[in-house]
């Protein structure tokens, strides 16, 4: 038997509101998922994002509690361009998500920002920087 990496699972405070956010990033999540205890979007590749809220995941792990701080974990998204990240990053950011690192030219040759979701995981977005002209 192999074990096969099959989805990313977040849990989340409210559904509703992490739904919408994903959603603007594009996850596929079906209509009706804001209103549901466990959602989950099919991703390329076969991937999925799963999200579970806090009463659910207490349904199985009486014990389990929310962690404080955060910063451990993110996910990362390709954008076309980098005028994308920079568009995406303002869209999300006027729409009362937080910004924790504004757009900018990495040194390893991206564009690159950090938002994040409701629940404070964050969310990279990137896109390949034009290679300097010779």
């Amino acid at each position: 038997m192999t074990a096969r990496f099959d989805a990313i699972g977040l849990v989340v405070s409210d559904m509703a509101a992490s739904v919408t956010f994903y959603r603007r990033l594009g996850f596929p999540f079906p209509e009706g998922a804001e209103e549901q205890p466990h959602a989950e979007a099919g991703l390329p590749g076969g991937i999925r994002l799963l999200l579970d809220t806090e009463a659910t995941v207490r349904s199985f792990h009486p014990g389990w509690r929310a962690p404080a701080g955060g910063g451990r974990s993110s996910l990362a998204l390709l954008c076309d361009t980098p005028g994308e990240v920079d568009a995406l990053y303002e869209e999300l950011t006027a729409a009362g998500c937080h910004g924790e690192l504004k757009p900018w030219d990495a040194f390893w040759g991206q564009r690159y920002a950090v938002v994040h979701d409701p629940d404070g995981n964050g969310v990279d977005l990137f896109a390949p920087l034009p290679a300097p002209a010779q």
